[in-house]
């Protein structure tokens, strides 16, 4: 019996989408499954939208690293990409660089993809990059609706949905315990919707 690809969808702004990749990584290594990290965009998502303006500051500076990222995906295949957010989000999430431009140039890099890339950083509306951004992001919305965030999670048939959110990240047997009730979720065409008011911080450990 071939591995199931789980697919999880993420912003690579978002810590908790960074938590849940670190989670779906851990389950991999306990679960036959394959993991796969496609993009979605707070910016796409959040577009027109009347938020706090200091939320709206945060999701205005999201546009540049989605687009390097939708084009590494698109030029480079969804390999590329996982390895891209891997080293995005060791800087940007775990290290200390918080300069979003740099991040992505240091991420590229790291990986030896084409720097080139960067050139696709600042956002130009409805150029080739925008388009691919916007359909990427699309794709995900189209599996869960726009009353969600990131991340979303795909298990290739029955229901996605928004979510996990976690933190920090179970490790071992609890990630893949995790993975089978959510898979189980996944098989319930009418499941919507499950949430607890978050308590705690954000813990990368």
């Amino acid at each position: 019996m071939s591995e199931r690809t789980v697919e999880l969808f993420v912003d690579p702004t978002c810590p908790f989408a960074w938590i849940t990749s670190r989670w779906l990584l851990h389950a991999a290594a306990v679960r036959e499954i394959t993991p796969r990290f496609s993009l979605m965009s707070l910016a796409v998502l959040n577009e027109g939208r009347d938020l706090d303006p200091g939320y709206r500051a945060h999701i205005d500076d999201a546009w540049g690293c989605a687009r390097v990222g939708v084009r590494v995906a698109e030029d480079h295949g969804p390999d590329a990409f996982s390895d891209w957010y891997t080293a995005w989000g060791e800087r940007y999430h775990v290290g200390e660089n918080h300069d979003r431009r740099a991040v992505a140039h240091e991420a590229l890099e790291a990986v030896g993809l084409p720097l080139e890339l960067m050139e696709h950083y600042d956002p130009v509306p409805a150029d080739e990059t925008d388009t691919q951004l916007r359909a990427a992001h699309e794709r995900a919305i189209s599996l869960v609706g726009d009353d969600v965030g990131t991340p979303v999670i795909s298990f290739g048939t029955g229901t996605a949905y928004f979510g996990p959110v976690i933190s920090p990240a179970p490790k071992g047997e609890d990630a893949g315990r995790l993975l089978d009730g959510l898979l189980a979720m996944s098989s319930v065409e009418g499941f919507y919707e499950l949430k607890r008011s978050r308590t705690g911080g954000i813990d990368f450990s």
